[in-house]
């Protein structure tokens, strides 16, 4: 399969990559002027790779390590820069001026700029209050909050005093809050009055009531005004609001600390129980965010940066470590779909983004809107296009490159939450493939196992990483043994991470991912990955959405395919044929459903995945564990009880 884009030599060489390539050649006397030479040294000489991108990148620290990663042969136990003392707040605000350091847009048109010595100062008022407030090392401060600039910067006072940060974006309810923030003992709780969506305004201050109670450390609640200037905060206790909570002050006092001190607590997707509260270090998210940032995305100070994130998931964290390498994060907050598809990009004219990154699902929704963003908007700094989230099928990458913009990097990446990072993703210097992230992440030693634990090319198998890694949890909370962190990770394969991801090692050393392990289809003993069918059904004008499970029937599995069709779509036996053999011609007979349903909607998680495990409990008559990680739980009662599964 040809490449749909290819970097021009000198576009290539003039990349941060390159640069880095040069200078780990001269400083270590090796040829490692090719990414497949690169990546293999990144991986068996971890203790040369991660300094050099330490100091290629500038991290600031006031004590240098003494030993690069103790217990290398352990994993988990690795541990990563030890003696090393540092602040990540402190890297995230190295740079100071006038120019921009987020600009922040919303779905009513409001713009909002805060130059880097103005996110100083909030910066610098907010952290005083924290400590006037009592936060101090290690404790919990939680943000209920949109994505706005506010809300990074409550991080980073947070993190400057050595306080660990979580979030929650706006849209969980009552039980999903106190499913994350309920375990994890918070002090400090900010918190919105409310929030916009899709033209709609949501107050959250009945859902404070409700949640304060469950919350009982929490010593002091700051509303932040978002609808109302002046929120009614009678029944909230401790409430303040942010003028009254902050102090006014220009200094800023980094607590130096260890590299695996904690810094966030993130949250697994929660649909198949209580979430996982997983804990990431200062320094492994920091050093693992800017090798992503600056190597594998070549950002620089003058770019500008937009990821379409909420404040709930892991690409929030990762976009705002864009502040450490001087360029400018550009938020939004709203539907990317109101008032009308084309709004992104609209503003990716306007902003004059370099970087564009958003999720699979939103660019096929976009192609099945209509919507030509090169027939209406110059985007000529537009340079990457990133996409995550779920698998991106080859028809997008078409879309993106007749409909968007024909001369730029489009990389799909992978990883997760539970790394805070990726696995595979993007890279400057090489071609782009329908299907595929472009590479193995430098120093992630990433391969694909089948399941007597080889390693494999050229078939699919596990996502494995077989070497520790700076970004790996330092834990899950509540967790002393660490038994529920080994047994997430490390059960499949002694001392090898198993990320659940079903994926396939490509001839051109890119990684093709067909979903995850736990929703891997068996019919007749052959393995099929649900997204090698959603690549195909997606294809069909009709069909807007899909979900395939695997239903148990006659002591095997059959195929069950949902599908969510386009207003004024009757789902008949022609359309059904239709889509059998688009299946059946892409791929093989067993891709092929055994029934193909209507359905009105597809659940999701807040994220905007797609809940396979919870649509096969529903088609099972077993419960969905915890509901309140989804978006649209009662999409789930079109799932159960349906008289055509009962049927041959």
């Amino acid at each position: 399969m040809p490449a749909v884009y290819v970097p021009s030599a000198e576009r290539a060489q003039a990349t941060n990559l390159a640069r880095f390539m040069r200078h780990v050649s001269d400083l270590t006397g090796r040829d490692l002027s090719t990414y497949p030479r690169l990546w293999q040294w990144s991986c068996e000489a971890a203790e040369e790779f991660w300094p050099a991108v330490w100091n290629f990148c500038d991290i600031k620290a006031s004590r240098q390590w003494d030993c690069v990663l103790e217990q290398p042969e352990q994993m988990p136990g690795a541990r990563w820069f030890s003696g090393s003392q540092l602040n990540f707040a402190e890297n995230l605000l190295q740079h100071r001026g006038t120019q921009p350091a987020i600009i922040s847009r919303d779905e009513t048109g409001e713009r909002h700029v805060v130059s880097r010595d103005e996110l100083w100062l909030h910066v610098a008022s907010i952290a005083a209050g924290l400590q006037k407030a009592g936060v101090t090392e290690g404790d919990r401060v939680v943000a209920y909050m949109p994505n706005i600039p506010e809300t990074i910067v409550i991080m980073l006072a947070a993190t400057s005093l050595g306080a660990t940060f979580s979030s929650c974006s706006p849209d969980f309810g009552v039980n999903g809050v106190l499913d994350r923030f309920g375990q994890i003992a918070p002090t400090v709780l900010f918190a919105v009055d409310g929030y916009r969506y899709g033209g709609k305004h949501i107050s959250l201050l009945d859902r404070l009531r409700n949640i304060l109670p469950a919350l009982p450390e929490v010593e002091q609640v700051v509303i932040v005004p978002f609808l109302d200037q002046q929120p009614d905060t009678d029944g909230i206790p401790c409430a303040k609001l942010l003028a009254d909570f902050q102090v006014a002050s220009d200094d800023i006092e980094f607590k130096q600390l260890p590299f695996d001190h904690p810094l966030y607590i993130m949250y697994s997707s929660g649909t198949t129980g209580t979430p996982k509260c997983i804990v990431h270090g200062a320094g492994g998210t920091l050093l693992q965010h800017v090798k992503e940032l600056v190597l594998h995305t070549d950002i620089r100070e003058h770019d500008r940066v937009f990821y379409f994130t909420t404040c709930g998931w892991m690409m929030w964290n990762w976009l705002v470590s864009t502040l450490a390498t001087g360029a400018t994060v550009v938020l939004y907050d709203g539907s990317p779909f109101y008032p009308d598809p084309e709004v992104l990009w609209r503003m990716a004219e306007e902003e004059e983004l370099t970087v564009f990154g958003t999720s699979a699902k939103y660019l096929s929704a976009l192609e099945k809107s209509g919507a030509k963003p090169v027939d209406r908007y110059k985007l000529n700094t537009l340079r990457c296009v990133l996409s995550t989230g779920s698998p991106l099928a080859s028809e997008s990458y078409d879309y993106v490159y007749q409909n968007i913009k024909g001369d730029l990097q489009l990389s799909s990446i992978s990883g997760g939450t539970d790394i805070i990072s990726c696995f595979a993703l993007g890279n400057p210097m090489l071609p782009v493939y329908r299907e595929e992230l472009q590479c193995r992440g430098l120093g992630m030693s990433v391969d694909i196992y089948n399941d007597a634990g080889s390693p494999v090319r050229g078939e699919k198998g596990e996502l494995v990483c077989t070497r520790p890694f700076p970004s790996m949890p330092l834990g899950f909370w509540n967790d002393a043994d660490g038994r529920r962190y080994h047994d997430a990770y490390f059960n499949r394969f002694a001392t090898t991470w198993c990320h659940g991801d079903y994926a396939m090692l490509s001839e051109h050393d890119g990684i093709i991912i067909y979903g995850r392990s736990d929703t891997v289809l068996n019919p007749g003993g052959v393995r099929i990955g649900t997204a090698e069918i959603y690549r195909q059904v997606e294809r069909l004008d009709e069909v807007l959405e899909s979900i395939a499970v695997g239903q148990q029937w006659h002591n095997d599995q059959r195929v069950v395919l949902f599908v969510k069709l386009r207003d004024g779509i009757r789902l008949t036996d022609t359309l059904r044929e239709r889509i059998c053999e688009t299946i059946r011609s892409n791929t093989t007979p067993r891709h092929v459903p055994a029934k193909i349903i209507a359905v009105p909607d597809i659940p999701k998680t807040i994220s905007g995945k797609i809940v396979e495990l919870a649509v096969q409990n529903a088609v099972h008559g077993r419960p969905v564990k915890n509901t309140d990680a989804m978006a649209n739980p009662e999409a789930l009662d079109h799932y159960r009880d349906l008289p055509e599964l009962a049927q041959d």
